[in-house]
């Protein structure tokens, strides 16, 4: 993973590992490590940070973040793609307070929060890849059928209960740090379980969503328009349920 960095590779990958070679290579996906600074991250600002930890934690079910990474720790060791003077070699002292002034801490959070929330993040093998008109902006979901979720406390009867609707979480996510890009997806909306009603086109909306990460609703077709500005945002998290 930490060494993807464009569209169509990073696809491959997510797919080979949540295929076949998710046998016997249980992806565990980490931005950085302790002696992995890939060059993407030494050059792409807060920006890169937040696009490949928003990649890193809907991408599998298990990821990780170093020790420095919310306070953007991307100075290279000359030559060598990693953290210069890192705990390889000495003892860090952090200033944790500019965390909050950075804002990747909060992001972590609310990727946790979301994964916590949304059986659909912890599983694997659940992972559709959709269609963008920009190699530059991804789309791919991961959904668990009602059936097999687990049970919901209903509060009213004291008992529990299962869920009655699919977990369906859709990412959008642009990889570009440094500049807007814009793209029209094509949701396979089977594969969401998200069907359009009987006789309307599914250029019509029919789709409700919920951009998990800034709480903004969206009412969409199975063509979605998206523009993602990486001052403001990198990624969209919806969780998806027909309207």
């Amino acid at each position: 993973f930490t060494w993807r960095n464009y569209g169509g590779e990073i696809l491959e990958y997510f797919g080979e590992v949540a295929g076949p070679a998710g046998s016997n290579a249980r992806p565990s996906f980490w931005p950085t490590t302790h002696d992995i600074l890939p060059p993407f991250l030494q050059h792409s600002g807060v920006a890169g940070f937040a696009i490949r930890a928003v990649l890193a934690a809907t991408g599998s079910p298990t990821w990780g973040i170093y020790t420095g990474y919310e306070l953007i720790e991307n100075v290279p060791r000359p030559g060598v793609e990693e953290q210069i003077d890192n705990e390889k070699y000495e003892y860090k002292q952090r200033n944790w307070e500019r965390a909050g002034d950075i804002g990747i801490a909060l992001l972590l959070g609310k990727l946790n929060d979301i994964r916590k929330a949304h059986p659909a993040l912890q599983q694997l093998r659940n992972l559709t890849i959709h269609t963008s008109e920009n190699e530059n902006v991804l789309a791919y979901s991961r959904r668990i059928r009602k059936e097999h979720l687990p049970l919901a406390i209903d509060n009213e009867l004291g008992v529990s209960v299962p869920l009655d609707e699919d977990d369906v979480i859709l990412t959008i996510v642009s990889l570009d740090p440094w500049g807007i890009q814009e793209a029209t997806i094509h949701l396979d909306w089977g594969a969401l379980g998200i069907l359009p009603p009987e006789g309307v086109d599914s250029y019509a909306p029919f789709i409700d969503g919920e951009d998990l990460l800034t709480g903004q609703k969206v009412f969409w077709s199975a063509h979605p328009y998206v523009r993602l500005n990486p001052r403001f945002e990198v990624a969209h998290v919806m969780r998806l349920r027909k309207a």
